[in-house]
């Protein structure tokens, strides 16, 4: 069974400790050992394939750029105001 890639980025890499923090695509963040991520370092880009119990991370260069733009995209829909709760309303 393969199931549908998802992108993960690196957002530091602790050399001495041999772990890569992380983010992928569903903005979930965790650690991941360092020798698993081809040519690792701040920032590099991957797309991960699950396909047969087999984990592939595949560098892709264009992940970090998608992952911004969703970032993005979450706090433009992000609001913080409540319907009738501007000061507008309460005038």
């Amino acid at each position: 069974m393969t199931v549908p890639h998802s992108l993960l980025v690196i957002d530091v890499l602790d050399e001495d400790a041999g772990l890569a923090d992380v983010e992928d695509s569903r903005g979930r963040t965790y650690q991941l050992p360092a020798e698993w991520l081809p040519d690792a370092s701040d920032g590099a880009g991957y797309r991960v394939t699950l396909e047969g119990g087999h984990v592939t991370f595949t560098p892709d260069p264009d992940a970090a750029r998608q992952l911004r733009e969703r970032s993005k995209q979450t706090l433009l829909d992000f609001s913080d105001e409540h319907d009738g709760d501007t000061p507008e309303d309460r005038a």
